[in-house]
């Protein structure tokens, strides 16, 4: 399908890791991590959105973390730390599992 961008397998020929768009649903989240605020970027009055790029394995674990765009460098390691521990739903294709590449967002927000 147009949009939809795969890597082959060079024995089977079948997709080992496919990107998020078209028919391919989003991976889904089933265990978050708590998302520490820094104190240093919190005193700053620093927040917003910390953009990562990733790599959801056939075991829900996220993999080939990289930062896209954030606001400090704090919240791009506090979201990092976090993210690392969030655990998905395997995503299947033809019942199988395969990886999965795809932007995760984390909002950092002060309240008040």
């Amino acid at each position: 399908p147009p949009g939809l961008l795969a890597q082959r397998s060079p024995k089977s020929g079948l997709p080992t890791r496919i990107r998020i768009g078209g028919n391919v649903e989003a991976a889904k989240l089933i265990r978050g991590a708590h998302l520490e605020y820094p104190e240093a970027a919190r005193s700053k009055g620093v927040q917003g959105t910390v953009l990562l790029d990733a790599v959801i394995s056939t075991s829900g674990t996220p993999l080939s973390l990289k930062v896209l765009s954030s606001p400090d460098q704090e919240l791009s390691d506090a979201a990092l730390k976090a993210v690392k521990q969030w655990r998905y739903q395997p995503t299947l294709l033809n019942g199988k599992p395969v990886e999965v590449i795809t932007t995760i967002s984390v909002l950092f927000r002060l309240e008040g």
